[in-house]
Formats: C-alpha cells, structure tokens, sequence
C-alpha cells in the first residue's frame, strides 16, 4: 500500500481554552521541582507498556509489505517554523519523516507555540496538548510537575549525549535524566558595526560608547542580570541549588547599580525597547545591539558587508574589569508522555534534532545548530553567527536556572532597571534600591 501524505491545520480554540489561543512571549520561569511522577517512565526503548515504558526504537512494522499503521501525531512549533517565507521547517521535516518510514502512515495536525510558552501550554491541559513539541529548556520543570514531558531513555538518550556537549546534555536533563532532544543554543551575544567599531573596541563596552550609540535592551530581564553576574552577584550558586536564593547584595551589588547610573546617562548609551536598535542600525543611527539568532537575517540586511557579531564584552567597575554574562540554554523537542503513539512520537522528537533537520533549521531561518558533527563542518564553525553565539555560551554566560524560585526574578530586575532608565534610581539611594531589589527577588517579588 502507497503511503499518501496528510496534514491538517490545528486550530488552538478548538482544543485549548481561550487563554491559550496565543503564544509568543519567553514568559517567565515558575517552576517547582519535585520528584519525577512514577509513571512517567522512560521514552527511548520499546517496554513496560503500562509504565510507559521504554520506548523510541523504531519499528519495522510495513517493511514486510504489509498495510503501514495510521498514525495521528499533534505537533506543536513557532510560526517562524511554520511559515513559507522561511522555509516552512516543522511541515517539511514532518513530511520527510513520514516518508522515509513506511511502517506509519503519519497523519500531522500542527499548532502554534513558541518554545517559550510551551511550559504554560503544554502543562495546562496536557492530555489536550501536543503530543511532540518544541520548548525553551527553562521550562522543563514545569513540564516535569505537570507530568507533561517523558523522561528519555535507551537509543535515544545515547544519541543525545554522543552528539552534543555535555554543557547542552547538563541543559535539558534534571536529576540524571534527559528531557528532550536539543536543537540549539538558546542566549544572546552582540551586533555591531565594523565600519564604526574595531575588533580592539568591542572588548570593552565602555570603549564603545565613548566612540557610538550603543542599545541594549536594559528593561528587559533576561538581558539585565548580565551586569551583576559580571561582578560576582549570583542566582542559585550555581543555578540548580534553590536553597541558596539569589545574592544580588552588598557592595557588589551596589556598584553595578552605580554604574548602570553611569552608563544610561551617557548620551551613547540606548535602551533597546521596543525595536530601538534595530531601527537604528538601519537608519544609521545606532552601531551596535544585543540580541540572538533570531534577529540575524534583519541584522545583516541592516548592515550589509559591515556586519559584525560577537560574544559578550567586558565593563570596567570601579577600575577593574569585569565579564559581561549572559543567560543561556538550549532548545529541544519534548515528547508528551500523554501521547498514545510514544514509538512514533520519540522516532520524530529524534528526528527533528538530527543533523538533517538542524542543518535545514539552519539553512532556513539562520537557527544555529548544537550537533557536535555539524559545528565540526567548516561552513558552519567558519560562519560568524555561529562562532558569536556559540562562544558566548562556552565563554560569557551562565547556565539559566529553571528552579521554581526563578520566578520571583524577571518582574523585580525589570522593575529595577525601570527605575534605573527613569531616573528614580539614583547615587544616593543606589544601596537602598539593590537592597530592595534583591529582597523582592527572593520573595515572590514582593
């Protein structure tokens, strides 16, 4: 029997309630980590059916000549990868799987959800969610709670960990255990003009804006911790111990508030809200941002053959020089252990992290690939985005924490810089202000 191709359009209203319609936002971390559910089971071998079991070898089922098995799988991605402009990546992945495996005949309903939402959608309802989906790995632990994501196992967690840096593997597991299939890194690095900045320059931020207008989006809190971190502020120790809570106090922490004090009054200095520093890259008027992949193709039409990236610089704090740290991550594909074809769902998760489909993500839309095979190929380890982020997460950032006390961080830092950008904070109550900042970060930002 030929395999025929189907697909159909998943509309989100229809299986989700209004408030999970839309998806967009990296939305913020509110885990709580507690043991994996009992029955959660492994995904990597076929098994113990009634545990879940261990499953994710693929079968032979048709190789006989025999009807192929009818298949429904729900899946769930950004509409970047989902669009024709930009290469339609999810659909055409999804089809190539069908084709390439005989014994399904794979019917795929797709669904809209960027990776930074997946935590809220998929853990809402996840017997109603996707059954393979795309997530930010800051969301594992509220998938884990939720019983919305399938602990990995056998051949598949075996590919994972001979194919990526323990750094990517250490991103995307919890207690030991591996919770999806990565695609990418996930952090932010720097832009810039080379006709305005030399490769001297963009060491040092402070050098850059004493020559040009440089964004950084500040107000935003994934990108605002990058300062303290530099001075030896930490978030969870080493991210994973909640216990310890956030230490953005005392002097160090005091003197990266006195110098963002400095630095949003230098007339150089633009707070990236609101597509500033891409507007002004365009028009000229601004020389460098900070941002990740995803605005890359809009960057390099921005700049042309001036085009530059790079990991992070430095800044100098009360004469000496400090590290610029940024957040970073991973991105990888989750199997909802929910899902009533778990052989076919984990054969696909794999699939969309294999070097086929990062090479496609990367040739589609620019996502810069984690397979240690394809970062060896010399078009790709040569090509200045991939070296700019991929630095950035070897050299200048910290692990993300996804612990469940995260969640007090993200509106305590904005408001913070808020108050940094609007003049409220100031030397004189510089102490008082980190003080409380910290205090609201580590108690459910009250």
């Amino acid at each position: 029997m030929r395999k025929g191709k189907k697909a159909l359009a998943l509309l989100m209203a229809t299986t989700m309630t209004v408030g999970l319609a839309a998806c967009g936002s990296k939305g913020d971390d509110e885990n709580k980590p507690t043991p994996t559910p009992a029955n959660q089971g492994n995904a990597g071998n076929q098994g113990d059916q009634g545990n879940q079991g261990d499953q994710g070898n693929q079968g032979d089922q048709g190789s006989d000549g025999t009807d192929p098995i009818d298949v429904t799988l729900t899946v769930w991605g950004p509409s970047e990868d989902q669009n024709a402009e930009q290469g339609n990546w999810l659909p055409t992945m999804c089809e190539k799987f069908n084709e390439a495996h005989p014994e399904w005949n794979i019917t795929f309903k797709y669904g809209v959800c960027g990776e930074g939402d997946a935590g809220a959608m998929v853990s809402q309802d996840p017997t109603a969610s996707a059954d393979v989906y795309m997530f930010a790995n800051d969301q594992i632990m509220t998938l884990i709670n939720a019983n919305a994501i399938a602990r990995l196992g056998g051949d598949a967690v075996t590919e994972i960990k001979n194919t990526n840096s323990e750094a990517i593997v250490n991103s995307v597991s919890v207690d030991g255990a591996v919770y999806g299939v990565p695609f990418t890194t996930n952090t932010w690095f720097m832009y810039y003009d080379k006709s305005v900045f030399t490769e001297e320059d963009i060491k040092s931020l402070d050098t850059m804006v004493s020559k040009a207008k440089v964004a950084f989006p500040l107000t935003d809190s994934w990108y605002f911790a990058s300062f303290y971190v530099a001075n030896g502020c930490t978030l969870f120790e080493d991210g994973f111990n909640e216990a310890a809570g956030i230490d953005f106090t005392g002097d160090k922490a005091v003197a990266v508030t006195n110098y963002l004090i400095d630095l949003t009054a230098n007339p150089n200095f633009v707070n990236d809200a609101d597509g500033a520093g891409l507007a002004g890259l365009r028009d000229g008027s601004i020389s460098a941002m900070f941002s990740g992949s995803w605005n890359y193709s809009s960057v390099k039409e921005a700049l042309g053959a001036n085009f530059g990236a790079a990991e992070l610089p430095c800044i100098t704090i009360d004469g000496q020089t400090k590290q610029m740290k940024s957040f970073a991550g991973s991105k990888a594909i989750g199997v909802n252990p929910n899902c009533a074809n778990q052989q076919v769902a984990v054969a696909l998760a794999r699939y969309l992290g294999s070097p086929e489909a990062q090479q496609a993500h990367y040739t589609s839309r620019s996502v810069v690939p984690c397979n240690t095979d394809l970062l060896a190929q010399d078009s790709v380890k040569n090509d200045e985005l991939v070296i700019a982020q991929n630095n950035t997460f070897d050299n200048t950032s910290i692990i993300q924490p996804f612990v469940s006390a995260m969640g007090s961080y993200w509106d305590a830092a904005t408001n913070m810089a808020n108050g940094i950008i609007n003049g409220d904070v100031t030397h004189d109550n510089a102490a008082e202000m980190t003080d409380s900042m910290n205090a609201a970060m580590n108690n459910n930002g009250l």
